[in-house]
């Protein structure tokens, strides 16, 4: 009997399965098809990779007045960009229902959130060009700190096989001409330049300036992470304000995806990197007119 019952619960489920396939299958051709219909995102955080964009994405999406698309981190405008505007609207929603279904019958927004584009070379013009009234949000973490999560993500992923000190020798050779590569040929993508980038994507002053030639102050938002999880309630309020919304008060805030780290970083390696990072962190501190507490 016990048999029996497996046997049929097989026989049901392998069709169900199929089913859900297809549906989601259909949906996304449904969304594809619909794509000239939908919204383009009224704002991006671009990064930087983990810098807490994850966590205020989500802070952002439990907004009453934010409607989320179908997919936080849709990667359109550095690895993706040559699928196409279309395949870039269908992941957001209907034009209709973006403009209806705010409180007061005021309109909802809508955003995505990708680590990538603040780094990536041609990704910042690519979104003046494509969203010229968009709102970017560009997240710093302490460099030394950043680095090492970055690290111990692809470790995670099983994208890296190098200690972290053999990591960041080897960058330099890793991303040696892949920069200009990028630049030479839009449909290029480097995977070394995407996921061996521990040092490189800290030095934030060069990247941020880029930044600030293709979009004015005020569709411009540069917060510390630090302060983003020490006064959570604080800097989301800045950032409701930067983009227009009511204030809202979430009833937790907080780090939403810690990650595990599988190791500690030496204090020599701490040092080592505190050191390099010093003169490229004195050159942000004087073009922001801020200091930040990385020096430690």
């Amino acid at each position: 009997m016990a048999r029996n019952h497996l046997f049929t619960q097989k026989v049901w489920q392998a069709p169900l399965v199929r089913k859900v396939r297809h549906l989601a299958s259909f949906n996304r051709m449904y969304r594809y098809l619909s794509a000239r219909h939908r919204r383009l995102p009224d704002y991006i955080i671009a990064g930087a990779q983990k810098a807490g964009t994850t966590s205020l994405w989500y802070y952002l999406k439990e907004h009453p007045r934010v409607e989320p698309p179908m997919s936080k981190e849709m990667s359109y405008f550095d690895v993706n960009f040559p699928s196409g505007l279309d395949w870039y609207r269908m992941h957001f929603p209907l034009e209709r229902g973006a403009s209806t279904n705010g409180s007061n019958g005021r309109p909802r927004l809508t955003g995505e959130s990708s680590a990538y584009y603040m780094f990536h070379p041609l990704a910042a013009q690519r979104i003046a060009q494509t969203l010229p009234k968009v709102k970017i949000i560009l997240l710093l973490r302490n460099p030394v700190d950043r680095a090492f999560s970055h690290y111990q993500l692809k470790l995670r992923r099983r994208q890296e096989t190098l200690s972290f000190e053999e990591a960041i020798d080897a960058e330099a050779e890793r991303l040696a001409g892949e920069h200009e590569r990028i630049v030479g040929d839009p449909q290029y993508y480097s995977p070394a330049h995407d996921l061996y980038s521990y040092l490189a994507r800290g030095v934030y002053v060069d990247q941020i300036q880029r930044w600030q030639e293709l979009f004015p102050p005020e569709r411009l938002l540069i917060l510390e992470s630090g302060a983003l999880f020490k006064r959570a309630a604080e800097v989301y309020a800045e950032v409701l304000a930067f983009l227009g919304l009511p204030s809202w008060q979430l009833a937790r805030y907080g780090n939403r995806f810690p990650g595990k780290y599988c190791e500690k970083m030496s204090d020599a390696t701490r040092r080592r990197l505190i050191d390099h990072f010093a003169p490229h962190n004195e050159r942000l501190y004087a073009h922001l007119g801020t200091r930040f507490d990385w020096d430690r």
